[in-house]
């Protein structure tokens, strides 16, 4: 397997390539009815991408929770907003679901956020970041990556903006978005 893809990749080369973008059905989850709705539809796929957001700080000291928690699965991608419905027993147990693989990047940040909310004892991830190098790939950012699999790149503008504002505005929601879709994109292009 390793050799089909290029070991790495420059950044003004990335420049160059098209922009990915989800294109999908997006929904935020926001309430708790609409959690049980969103949960009972996630709960039927085997397999999913997802990503977290968290508010940044810009002062020493301040740290926020994870805010977000998007997971892509069929053709839509859930944006769970975690600081407005919290951590539901549901949502523990879809981690802790070993028949469900989650996949995602760098996947121990994520976990030891999500791990400040609520206790969770995950199975069936897989991080793309140990996966890549057995296709020859030593990149580990998903801007790279995202490159060199899919041909394309995925813009970060948003990744600074509030997670915790009262409403989340289409550039956020689609960002969001694109990072649990393209991790699974990219697991599927690799063809695990």
């Amino acid at each position: 397997m390793a050799g089909r893809f290029r070991a790495d990749i420059a950044l003004d080369e990335i420049t160059e390539l098209p922009i990915l973008e989800f294109g999908g059905k997006i929904v935020v989850v926001d309430t708790a009815e609409g959690f049980e709705k969103a949960i009972k539809e996630i709960f039927k796929y085997e397999i999913a991408g997802f990503d977290t957001e968290t508010r940044p700080s810009f002062k020493k000291g301040v740290q926020y929770q994870v805010a977000l928690l998007q997971i892509f699965c069929g053709d839509t991608c859930y944006l769970i907003r975690l600081n407005k419905v919290g951590f539901p027993d549901a949502l523990r147990l879809w981690f802790e679901n070993e028949a469900i693989t989650k996949i995602g990047l760098s996947l121990r940040d994520d976990v030891r956020e999500l791990r400040k909310k609520r206790h969770i004892s995950p199975n069936g991830l897989i991080d793309l970041q140990d996966i890549v190098g057995d296709y020859g790939i030593d990149a580990l950012s998903l801007k790279k990556i995202s490159a060199i699999v899919l041909g394309g790149r995925v813009s970060k503008r948003q990744q600074l903006s509030n997670w915790e504002a009262p409403k989340l505005n289409e550039k956020q929601q689609v960002y969001a978005a694109t990072d649990a879709w393209v991790c699974l994109m990219i697991y599927n292009q690799l063809g695990k």
